[in-house]
């Protein structure tokens, strides 16, 4: 059996949920969308792009309320972060023309979860052949656009979609 070390995730992962301030609530909260990375808005979630993202497009949707699990969700936040989702792919779709999307959420610190206070569904465009060990043996992605660029192109496709 083969091994694949990956001891840089081990500081991410033993730092995670030790931000004095959880980013999910202050984002929201300073009113400043483009600088924060909020594409849109909803009633009781908001999209926000991955800062750290693993493709371009990699977007998040998070309740306002600070809640850590689906338990603590109202079903109306539930039901909302449901239809942001099909909204967003069908934004992702349109801007990026991935082969796949990727959605999924990991609840807990030992599931993996970078903020493990704040429930967040991650939605990802995905190619063939997307995929590789530049992450892994290099420490390193590899994104072929900025930030600002994705902020502004899916921001444009969510207001059609």
């Amino acid at each position: 059996m083969d091994y694949l070390w990956t001891p840089w995730r081990f500081k991410y992962m033993a730092e995670a949920g030790k931000q004095p301030e959880c980013f999910l609530c202050t984002a929201p909260a300073a009113q400043q969308d483009a600088e924060k990375l909020i594409v849109l808005r909803g009633a009781k979630n908001f999209v926000i792009l991955n800062r750290y993202p693993y493709t371009s497009g990699h977007a998040m949707i998070a309740p306002y309320a600070h809640v850590a699990d689906l338990q603590g969700c109202e079903a109306e936040t539930l039901t909302e972060m449901m239809q942001l989702a099909r909204r967003t792919e069908a934004a992702l779709a349109a801007a990026y023309k991935p082969d796949g999307m990727n959605l999924g959420m990991n609840l807990g610190r030992a599931a993996g979860a970078g903020v493990a206070g704040h429930v967040h569904l991650h939605i990802l465009p995905r190619w063939f052949g997307d995929t590789n060990f530049m992450t892994v043996t290099g420490e390193t992605r590899v994104q072929p656009e900025e930030l600002a660029t994705t902020y502004q192109r899916l921001r444009k496709a969510l207001a059609s979609a």
